[in-house]
């Protein structure tokens, strides 16, 4: 298994300890690798297998080997990777919520406990959105295409990134206005970041079915 540290974490790291946030975001990334290590698991358990392994700004990403049987095996109009994919998916928001079933049934600190419930609350709403990469987004396009197939899947998940791009937007302008918080605005850059770069990678996808389309 491959493994990266992406560069851009020093830098995140460096401005929350100048903005003296530092706790509060080491707090979010622990919880935030307990959520992957619950993509590990799932993958491991549905006999995928871990391919990289990258340290990135917001937690960790694990990419999975495409076993050519699931490949074989029609799910709909997609195949069983597929369905394999959109249970890991899930699998990182059910672990967020397994921590904060399991706080509340412990006894701490009360301040220390909401901390863990908030931050775990938090992750599991933001992964939810249907923003591709995030596990929402994979998530929905995973279900378009085992009902819809690869194209649409493509198309439909690229305009759902972008709709709920400029809602989650406003609401961080609006929330900015009443209190301002650089983990807001760093957020918010991440977010255009990686859907700027997966509507380039769709597009790229639409025109060779396009040129598919057209020789077939």
């Amino acid at each position: 298994m491959r493994f990266k540290i992406d560069l851009k974490l020093f830098l995140i790291i460096i401005i929350f300890l100048l903005t003296k946030q530092i706790q509060i975001y080491m707090l979010m990334m622990i919880f935030v690798l307990l959520h992957e290590l619950g993509h590990l698991l799932a993958g491991i358990f549905l006999k995928m297998k871990p391919e990289k392994l990258e340290i990135i700004p917001v937690g960790v990403t694990i990419n999975f080997k495409i076993p050519a049987g699931d490949i074989n095996r029609k799910i709909g109009k997609a195949n069983r990777f597929e369905l394999k994919k959109i249970l890991v998916a899930l699998a990182g928001p059910l672990t967020n919520l397994i921590i904060i079933a399991i706080t509340i049934n412990i006894p701490i600190e009360i301040t220390r406990q909401l901390e863990i419930i908030y931050a775990n609350i938090f992750i599991f709403l933001f992964n939810m959105i249907p923003i591709y990469p995030l596990d929402g987004g994979r998530i929905v396009k995973g279900l378009i295409e085992i009902i819809r197939g690869k194209r649409k899947a493509n198309c439909y998940s690229k305009n759902i990134s972008m709709v709920f791009s400029i809602l989650l937007t406003i609401f961080a302008i609006i929330s900015l206005y009443f209190n301002f918080n650089v983990a807001i605005i760093f957020i918010i850059i991440y977010i255009w970041i990686l859907v700027l770069k997966e509507n380039k990678i769709a597009k790229q996808r639409e025109k060779i079915y396009q040129i598919l389309e057209e020789n077939y």
